[in-house]
């Protein structure tokens, strides 16, 4: 068996297994490291992330559509039943499907896969070496010029609130309850918060989610969050703003969760069959030599790099959720892609004030760039169009009429510098945005595009024409 390398990846995820393609196609040979005892790539966002929540996500949609929305279409279907089970083998169908798949681009891509937790034992000198505990118990030593580090990230457990993988859940957990839980507590207003407490609202729990800010998905444009707060609070879902969770006790079947309003100190207490913890994740790198090498990180515990995404010691690079920037898989593999290239003499980078966020709550929320509150702290001066879906003849064929598209602009040279939208289908109208952006491009090039019609799109061009205050269609 083969120990010797041009390239050694640990981490199978999508940086993992998307550096190592790369690396392959650039003619390096390579060895990716992957310890996930299921014995697939793909890491968290395929096997208990990305992958398995969009599936719920599409699954439990269809179920609140037929018992909430298919009568408007002219559809009567009585009697709407939840097959849980079937639910749940179809979100594991669908993530093997895409694990047997990235197994196949391993193979095709000639790259060597290691299964077993990797560590790496010499960092310095012209020859690295990563220790493999293999899943079988047994042990193999690799050796390569270069190291790419793709570890990615880990869930955070709060103190006072441990994981029991039942009560109190993790994200991994709550995609797969056994049942559907009466009272669904959620820890945490972000991206993987909001989704998970859309799933289960729609599948018939009783959801609050408890946030310790006096917003929702802070990170994001507020006049954007302010309005999927106000259509979450429609479908059902209730808020703790501003509060803060003291813990938790065994009641009954479940558990009390005790809350803190933080302006007023009062408390109060909450049922719950099952809480989610989703107060975000940290850089995976307990054990794997790190330390003991004198790699530098941050306070946070990512990893310390330079432009080409090489640590402090050369030929060892760190890509994904392990450095700094948001903890997105399309961010990920275009890091891994980009140090692929550069360990080869190209010209690889990313543009990260491009990279596009998306949660996928029904509507979605999808966005890049700045937001306005951004431009105001950098002193920008600014102009903001935008349209709402109501007015757009797709958006009302398809009875989805609620969200908006705002596209925020440079006053004096009307380039774009941020585009935020919620509605149906805004994950996959930011990329629109995104390739308009990355050109430098303007809302007046946006705005004289031709978008078909009648599309969702087309939202997105009024919006462009409402930057000059034109808009044809409101």
């Amino acid at each position: 068996m083969d120990s010797k390398f041009d390239l050694i990846i640990i981490g199978g995820g999508p940086a993992g297994y998307t550096g190592a393609i790369r690396a392959a196609q650039l003619g390096m040979k390579v060895a990716c490291v992957e310890g996930r005892s299921e014995k697939t790539f793909g890491g968290t966002c395929v096997n208990v992330g990305c992958i398995p929540s969009k599936a719920l996500l599409d699954s439990s949609e269809h179920y609140y559509h037929a018992r909430t929305k298919l009568s408007k279409h002219g559809v009567i279907v009585e009697n709407v039943k939840l097959d849980l089970t079937q639910m749940m083998k179809r979100k594991d169908d669908v993530v093997r499907q895409l694990t047997n798949g990235i197994n196949f681009l391993i193979k095709k891509n000639k790259i060597e896969p290691v299964l077993g937790f990797g560590k790496l034992i010499q960092g310095k000198g012209d020859v690295k070496k990563v220790e493999v505990a293999l899943l079988d118990g047994t042990k193999r030593l690799l050796e390569a010029p270069k190291v790419m580090l793709a570890m990615g990230s880990d869930i955070v457990e709060l103190p006072f609130m441990k994981f029991d993988g039942k009560k109190i859940v993790s994200s991994t957990e709550a995609l797969s309850l056994p049942t559907v839980p009466k009272n669904f507590v959620v820890i945490g207003g972000g991206y993987i918060g909001l989704e998970m407490a859309s799933v289960w609202a729609r599948l018939g729990s009783k959801v609050t989610v408890i946030e310790f800010q006096d917003r929702i998905v802070p990170n994001m444009d507020i006049q954007t969050g302010k309005e999927l707060y106000k259509i979450l609070m429609k479908q059902g879902i209730e808020f703790k703003l501003a509060h803060k969770c003291l813990g938790s006790k065994p009641s009954g079947s479940g558990v009390e969760v005790e809350i803190e309003e933080i302006v007023t100190g009062n408390k109060s207490k909450l049922p719950a069959d099952v809480v989610l913890v989703s107060t975000g994740r940290k850089p995976f790198t307990k054990n794997c030599g790190l330390e003991e090498n004198g790699i530098a990180m941050d306070k946070q515990g990512r990893l310390i790099i330079n432009e080409h995404f090489e640590t402090n010691l050369p030929g060892v690079y760190a890509v994904g959720d392990i450095v700094a920037g948001p903890m997105l898989a399309h961010k990920a593999e275009e890091e891994a892609s980009a140090a692929a290239e550069i360990m080869v003499g190209q010209a690889g980078h990313v543009n990260y004030d491009l990279i596009p966020g998306v949660c996928y709550t029904w509507p979605e929320i999808a966005f890049v760039g700045l937001t306005e509150e951004q431009c105001k702290e950098k002193s920008i001066q600014y102009k903001v169009g935008s349209m709402p879906f109501m007015a757009n003849g797709r958006a009302k064929a398809m009875e989805e009429t609620e969200g908006f598209v705002k596209i925020i602009a440079d006053s004096n040279t009307d380039r774009v510098l941020g585009v935020h939208i919620i509605g149906p289908r805004a994950s996959e109208m930011i990329a629109e945005a995104v390739a308009v952006m990355e050109f430098g491009g303007s809302a007046e090039d946006i705005a004289r595009t031709c978008h078909a019609h009648p599309t969702l799109p087309e939202v997105m061009k009024e919006a462009a024409l409402d930057v000059a205050k034109r808009r044809i269609n409101l």
